[in-house]
């Protein structure tokens, strides 16, 4: 085609299509997602990322000054997808936390560590100590991150297959785009 006026009519018409297989913009996924984005946003000026964990969707959204960045399925340790309440339990905490420190693990790689326990978390836990809900010599645990499946089992994540001792486990292939731009920091909400 030498005509570049027809070459443009058939550029036009190709995009028009394209556009009209996207996703509608205002879907009621996406209204949920900047509705929590407008909940839960954090003001910082260096870092305009933060993580909310929904048990309950097996997500982890991250939302970013404009809101809703991306979104990856992850699964969690134990079934029972409540509150942890002491260590060895494998229940992932809920709360809000930061990511304290990222680093390599050599079982899983990439890896976010939270600040479990905080002043919330432990708490929590001194209360229910007292109240004979946990026993009186548990303890509250720790080590509990954001860190990826190994190369050879993301099919955990596809299967809702809950394996950690109470982390957040994305894909391995995932967790390398999220560790990419993930700042120490940056805050984490784990909703139920």
């Amino acid at each position: 085609m030498k005509n570049p006026l027809i070459r443009f009519v058939l550029s036009a018409l190709l995009f028009s299509t394209l556009l009209s297989f996207a996703p509608a913009k205002n879907s009621f996924r996406e209204l949920r997602k900047r509705t929590i984005a407008k909940k839960f946003r954090i003001s910082n000026n260096t870092n305009p990322y933060y993580i909310i964990v929904s048990k309950k969707d097996y997500e982890l959204n991250v939302y970013d000054d404009e809101g809703w960045y991306a979104t990856y399925p992850i699964v969690f340790g134990s079934k029972d997808l409540s509150d942890k309440m002491r260590e060895g339990d494998k229940r992932t905490p809920t709360g809000t936390f930061k990511i304290i420190l990222k680093k390599i693990n050599k079982k899983w790689g990439r890896e976010l560590l939270l600040d479990y326990p905080n002043a919330e978390s432990i708490r929590r836990f001194n209360e229910r100590k007292a109240k004979g809900l946990v026993p009186k010599n548990a303890r509250i645990g720790n080590g509990i991150a954001i860190h990826a499946t190994r190369k050879e089992e993301e099919w955990t994540v596809d299967n809702f297959y809950n394996w950690t001792d109470g982390c957040v486990s994305v894909k391995y292939s995932e967790m390398e785009d999220l560790y990419s731009y993930i700042p120490v920091g940056t805050p984490v909400t784990i909703q139920p």
